[in-house]
């Protein structure tokens, strides 16, 4: 590798990173599009909210399912064509959803399409970018592109929903597209798949030759992980499957995933219309649900090394339960300081649960652990995809959303039973180099 013989004043890593950042935000926004989509659909075409919801349910379990994959599509083609190929396939997915005129497509475009392209965007690209790019602040870093998640959202959504409000749904939906084919642009011109690629050294990595460079053969270790990388993802799968924790932490991510994507992001704000809320007092809330799980995330972080991660995840989702319960006789035609506060309270427990899951995975799997909550989070998004339906169905069948939010709250209180039952997992040594490298971690 050569290196530029003059230094720039802001690190090439920098800039990788600020497009990953920008690419995650505008990914994040599709999210939420299908609470704001569900009336105006059921409007106009006279679909059944099942049918709108199946849509926003296969678009979640998609997501879900192709994150664990996201890595090895990396490491296969390169980060730059992967996320090329992803943001396009979300631009065509929005530009045929305009088009559309049958529920079937609705599924096809916004659940597959898009679902495909969004979760090859999720935060396993938020880790490579952060391992590639980054020696000194990886930390704060990953940090920074796992909350860009939510902060799209909240950056999106109040302006999709005044555009649905004034302007109908497709312009909202073209708004997404554009802006998915100027983030290709941005992955063109600045993304890069290693700092060798442009004669750099990753962020803070010392001189070659000096002490922590990589020893010979590290590249041959690396090859060897990038060609195994889809293999090892499904053994990972097939060997941590056969341990009851995997199973407690995947059905305590698919509540997770089942209250907040399937249930917030997808519902809050029809059932706020409901009860005559206006779409952008509603999509404000969520909104603010958005900041302050930033908020949350950080907090929840800090406590994560200072308290039973168990102990953590009974509180939260407890508290969670707690607060879907309450929600039917808050809701009104006015988003009040009490609505307010319900979404800040609910903000700062809608991500909290991340940094514990993600403590557990490690300490019970070793350095399978940041693969193993790949397939973790796979269940989240399954779980968000199952209700995401099961709302439509209720809206459907009974007019209204009111036995949604205690069902909802009792898988709260089953996701509590799970974590009383997790075993005591112990800290694990530091894994390996080679495995280190193998997971990359």
């Amino acid at each position: 590798m050569t290196e530029n013989t003059r230094k720039p004043l802001v690190h090439r890593a920098w800039w990788v990173a600020l497009a990953a950042c920008l690419t995650i935000v505008g990914a994040a926004a599709f999210s939420a599009v299908p609470g704001l989509l569900t009336g105006p659909l059921h409007d106009e075409y006279h679909w059944s909210r099942t049918s709108i919801g199946a849509a926003a349910s296969v678009n979640m379990v998609v997501y879900g399912l192709v994150a664990p994959f996201a890595a090895a599509l990396m490491d296969r083609f390169g980060v730059r064509r992967t996320v090329v190929g992803a943001l396009s396939a979300v631009a065509a997915g929005s530009a045929l959803t305009v088009s559309m005129t049958e529920a079937w497509q609705f599924t096809l475009y916004w659940g597959l399409i898009i679902g495909a392209g969004t979760g090859s965007l999720a935060m396993t690209f938020a880790a490579t970018v952060a391992h590639r790019w980054f020696t000194a602040r990886r930390g704060l870093v990953l940090g920074a592109l796992t909350g860009a998640s939510a902060f799209g959202q909240l950056v999106f959504l109040p302006v999709l929903a005044w555009i649905v409000d004034h302007h109908s749904w497709r312009p909202a939906v073209v708004t997404l597209g554009m802006t998915a084919l100027v983030l290709v642009a941005v992955a063109v011109l600045v993304l890069r798949d290693r700092p060798a690629d442009v004669g750099l050294l990753p962020y803070g990595a010392p001189e070659p030759g000096g002490p922590g460079t990589a020893a010979p053969g590290g590249r041959r270790r690396e090859a060897r992980a990038r060609s195994g990388a889809a293999r090892r993802t499904l053994r990972v799968l097939a060997t941590s499957s056969r341990r009851p924790g995997f199973w407690l932490l995947a059905g305590m991510f698919a509540v997770c995933g089942a209250t907040t994507n399937g249930l917030m992001w997808t519902h809050f704000v029809p059932a706020a219309h409901d009860h005559g809320m206006a779409v952008t007092a509603a999509a404000g809330l969520v909104s603010v649900i958005g900041v302050f799980s930033l908020v949350g995330t950080v907090v929840s972080g800090w406590l994560t090394d200072r308290v039973d991660p168990r102990a953590l995840l009974v509180g939260y989702y407890g508290a969670r339960g707690v607060l879907l319960v309450l929600l039917p006789a808050l809701f009104g035609p006015e988003a009040g300081p009490v609505m307010v506060g319900f979404a800040v309270v609910f903000g700062l427990l809608d991500v909290a649960t991340v940094p514990p899951t993600i403590l557990l995975c490690r300490r019970m799997f070793g350095a399978d652990g940041a693969i193993v909550f790949g397939w973790v989070n796979a269940f989240h998004q399954v779980g968000a995809g199952a209700v995401a339906v099961l709302g439509g169905v209720v809206r459907d069948a009974a007019g209204g959303y009111g036995p949604v939010w205690p069902l909802t709250a009792a898988l709260c209180a089953f996701a509590v039973l799970l974590a009383l039952t997790l075993p005591r997992a112990e800290r694990t040594a530091p894994a390996p180099a080679a495995d280190r490298e193998a997971a990359g971690a």
